[in-house]
């Protein structure tokens, strides 16, 4: 045995020959929005670098939100690509309009006369022209911006795909059906360059039946047609809800249901209290109470209906609204509001980065979830705000659907109300807002455990056994 000094019998290997680690797996993240406030994209892909993976998001430029095209390095082994965005008014600024939506003249449509035929009054020649004009002008708008989407998600799908297959990944990770395109060609071309592609699926929602115009012809047959040739051929498919996944496994036959990964915070303090925002945001003060609501401000979300409670609720009650939305629907909120007589009532408070919502709602007395179901992909809901207002320490008054009415009962955290009346809605909030301390301990109670980093060990073991080839059987080890 050598000691001390070097061993003639066992002389140290020559540096050249130690063995070189093994490179970290490359994972390519497809998501087609700017991937800048996409919080269960940044989560996972910060989660799949703290695994030792070497992480690509692959998002789209948005260049009036200020996302320039280029890559960004968010730390180390972690990057954001934004592949560059179909613009028209690069090729032809004229013909924009087309993709914008007609303002319209304000002339409301002549009214029927009363009587037979014979009594109705004819419109002159020049009135029925400008009302062709009018609705082959809305036809044409119609197309544009039909035209306009189909090729910017099909500019999208082959910028995404050269760029994917460019940083050369051993998984590709598709965000929802829109990105299964790209993460096919991917696949294919790394296997023709000899590379084993693994394919991730991560069902934000039920894409094929989302709240979506129903006049569409063709996307859906397309929709359909990706997920039957993508979604059984997938390595590992995970979504957000039960009920999602049961729909996913029953409708493609799929060996074991997708893995179950909820869009929960971010391990962390429970935060105080005092350190939410809304009070002073909307100018209100210790004494008035407050319906918090934090996310995407836009349709079916329940934000009419709430106001539509407010006036049978107590005057010091009011409605906050923590988020972004289009102008247009934030106009139609402000109108809700005047219509119901509580315009002091509603406070638009603009936004907060996505890791600070939970700590941004603090100070909120009760959070509505009020989802409504348009749509199979909306019933199915079992949306990140929930768990925000939970992580907040607020009680949640929440609409019956069945997989947010089974968190909200097993956890204990809030009352269900199945009623469209606003009248039930506003009984519910009365019932929380006169006893909250039981619901406000138990959501406080459960936020702890409530986290990401346990939805993550889930989504970590369906790639390690995607990446090992094993879906769908026993852990070889």
């Amino acid at each position: 045995m050598c000691a001390g000094t070097v061993c003639p019998t066992h002389p140290p290997r020559p540096r050249s020959a130690m063995p070189e680690p093994a490179p970290a797996p490359r994972v390519a993240v497809l998501v087609h929005n700017d991937a800048a406030n996409d919080s269960r994209v940044l989560k996972e892909s910060a989660s799949l670098r703290g695994a030792g993976m070497r992480v690509r998001i692959i998002a789209v430029e948005r260049r009036l939100k200020g996302h320039a095209a280029g890559i960004t390095e968010l730390a180390e082994h972690l990057d954001l690509q934004r592949v560059p965005e179909f613009a028209l008014e690069r090729i032809a600024p004229r013909l924009t309009r087309l993709t914008r939506r007609p303002a319209g003249d304000g002339t409301p449509a002549p009214a029927p006369a009363a009587g037979g035929g014979a009594d109705r009054p004819v419109p002159p020649p020049s009135r029925i022209r400008d009302v062709a004009v009018r609705t082959g002008m809305r036809i044409a708008a119609d197309l544009g911006r039909r035209a306009y989407r189909t090729v910017e998600l099909g500019t999208w799908w082959w910028r995404s795909a050269r760029a994917g297959h460019a940083f050369a990944p051993q998984v590709v990770h598709a965000n929802d059906t829109n990105a299964l395109v790209p993460a096919l060609a991917i696949q294919l071309l790394g296997r023709q360059a000899g590379r084993d592609v693994r394919l991730v699926l991560d069902s934000h929602e039920l894409w094929r039946h989302r709240n979506v115009p129903e006049h569409r012809l063709l996307a859906p047959l397309l929709d359909a047609l990706v997920e039957h040739l993508a979604v059984p051929r997938a390595d590992a498919v995970m979504t957000v809800s039960p009920s999602i996944a049961a729909w996913l496994q029953r409708t493609y036959a799929l060996p074991e249901p997708p893995v179950l990964v909820r869009n929960v915070p971010v391990a962390g303090p429970v935060p105080e209290r005092s350190q939410g925002v809304l009070r002073e945001r909307a100018g209100l003060s210790s004494s008035d109470r407050v319906i918090a609501y934090g996310g995407r401000i836009t349709t079916s979300r329940g934000i009419e209906e709430t106001l539509a409670a407010l006036p049978h609720l107590p005057p010091d009650v009011h409605l906050v609204l923590l988020g972004y939305g289009e102008e247009d629907y934030l106009a139609r909120v402000q109108e809700a509001a005047r219509a119901a007589g509580v315009t002091g009532r509603l406070h638009l408070v603009g936004a907060v980065a996505p890791d600070q919502v939970s700590t941004a709602l603090a100070d909120g007395d009760v959070a509505v979830v009020h989802v409504q179901p348009v749509c199979l992909s909306y019933r199915y809901a079992l949306p990140n705000k929930l768990f925000e207002s939970i992580r907040a320490g607020l009680p949640i008054a929440a609409a019956d659907l069945p997989d947010m009415r089974a968190v909200v009962e097993e956890l204990g955290v809030g009352e269900v109300f199945a009623s469209e009346d606003p009248r039930e809605l506003a009984a519910a909030l009365l019932r929380i807002l006169e006893h909250p301390e039981t619901y406000r301990a138990r959501a406080r109670a459960v936020a702890p455990e409530l986290t990401w980093e346990h939805e993550a060990e889930r989504m970590l073991e369906a790639y390690r056994r995607a990446m090992a080839g094993t879906r769908g059987t026993e852990d070889p080890a």
